[in-house]
């Protein structure tokens, strides 16, 4: 009637008051050895009680930090299959930071090449800037224009 799982534990504890109860008890061969294989009661008497209520005690934390520490293994799996996938993910940044890298360098070397071109036209010798003779013919043109408008 007291063991009622999962409303109780799936033991009991008969308390025997006195010393010389609880020795009559023990003293009977196979007694105690029966009320905790057939019916899962443990005796106790007053030295024992304690004892057996500290075990106890120690048993359900023991069961308590087992049960908690499946669920850290479990939290632990999940973190490392994400920890997994962020790596993945890193991975692929890094591919395409130096696909970047490539492109900058690409960039630097065409930079480069055009500036030294650049320079060898401007250290050619006897050589005019080409881009200034013709727009200072097309303005000597004009201003001649403009002049032959004033006068008419």
């Amino acid at each position: 009637k007291y063991i009622a799982p999962p409303h109780t534990t799936d033991f009991a504890i008969m308390f025997l008051p006195t010393e010389g109860l609880f020795a009559e008890v023990v003293r009977r061969p196979g007694l105690v050895d029966s009320l905790q294989r057939d019916f899962k009661v443990l005796v106790s008497g007053p030295t024992t009680l304690m004892a057996t209520l500290t075990s106890l005690r120690m048993g359900f934390r023991t069961l308590a930090i087992q049960q908690r520490s499946s669920e850290v293994w479990q939290v632990l799996s999940k973190v490392k299959q994400e920890f997994e996938k962020f790596g993945g993910v890193l991975k692929k940044v890094e591919d395409k930071l130096d696909q970047a890298k490539s492109v900058v360098q690409q960039a630097r070397t065409r930079e480069n090449v055009l500036g030294r071109q650049l320079r060898a036209v401007e250290t050619l010798p006897g050589s005019a800037p080409i881009a200034t003779l013709p727009f200072a013919q097309s303005q000597d043109l004009l201003d001649d224009v403009l002049d032959e408008g004033d006068d008419a």
